[in-house]
């Protein structure tokens, strides 16, 4: 909290903090009064079969208040049925029903939260059957109908097209530039048995010489977006978060970073 650095912002996951009191809330808003702070959700589930909670959305609007985020962001992904969530965001096939269904649930968060949206693309693992959109297509049409932004993270970019054996530099022709609002970066992992055939969006290390790479092309071509650094597993001290900073700042002229 006491780091100061010219752009410096931070980014939390808004359900960590939705209580009423205690001492997560209040360290939030203490944060917010030197930095400017931004809201990831991961639990909307917005490409979810099922209507938005709307108690959650509730909880959410009133942290929203307490302490006026600069940007509230989500995934193109699902995680409840039910009552019951996963703790993952799981895939969909990108259809027009599911198109609708992502397009009403966009409008209304954004009417019941009184922020735009940043809509992120997730990391994929295997190739579903149904599409009738690619996913820049997808989002782009989201955009379209509702106003939104975009999030892009460039690893889930890096990931899925390893995954599924795309081309990360077909999305970012196909995505619409002018919508992306902040960027992500991360770490990832190979998977045990499979390896380099198989890649982990696992925040648990630097950002790879691949992911770095394509964020110096992207930015090199939009400008400089809000970067977020995340780093959520085997967390180091701080220092070596600060030397990541760096290095990833060094990949371009002028931007403003942040750590999740």
């Amino acid at each position: 909290m006491q780091a100061q650095a010219q752009g410096l912002w931070f980014e939390v996951h808004p359900e960590n903090y939705m209580a009423d009191g205690g001492p997560r809330p209040r360290m939030l808003a203490a944060l917010a009064e030197r930095h400017p702070v931004a809201l990831h959700g991961v639990s909307l589930s917005l490409a979810g079969p099922e209507p938005l909670d709307l108690q959650h959305l509730r909880r959410l609007r009133h942290l929203i208040d307490r302490i006026k985020p600069v940007r509230l962001s989500e995934h193109l992904a699902w995680s409840r049925l039910g009552t019951r969530y996963v703790p993952d965001l799981l895939p969909a096939p990108r259809t027009r029903a599911l198109l609708e269904r992502v397009v009403a649930h966009v409008d209304q968060v954004q009417q019941l939260t009184g922020m735009r949206l940043a809509l992120e693309n997730p990391s994929h693992y295997l190739c579903l059957e149904g599409h009738e959109f690619s996913e820049a297509q997808f989002l782009n049409e989201v955009v379209r109908r509702t106003a939104c932004s975009l999030l892009v993270d460039v690893n889930n970019l890096h990931v899925s097209a390893v995954n599924i054996q795309q081309h990360a530099s077909d999305w970012l022709a196909e995505i619409d530039i002018e919508a992306i609002s902040e960027i992500h970066l991360a770490g990832h992992s190979e998977d045990p048995e499979l390896g380099p055939r198989l890649l982990i969006d696992a925040h648990d290390r630097p950002v790879s010489e691949e992911v770095l790479a394509l964020y110096a092309a992207l930015c090199q071509r939009i400008g400089p977006r809000p970067t977020l650094l995340e780093w959520d597993a085997d967390v180091p001290e701080f220092s070596v978060l600060w030397q990541e900073r760096e290095r990833v700042q060094a990949a371009t002229p002028a931007w403003s970073f942040a750590h999740d």
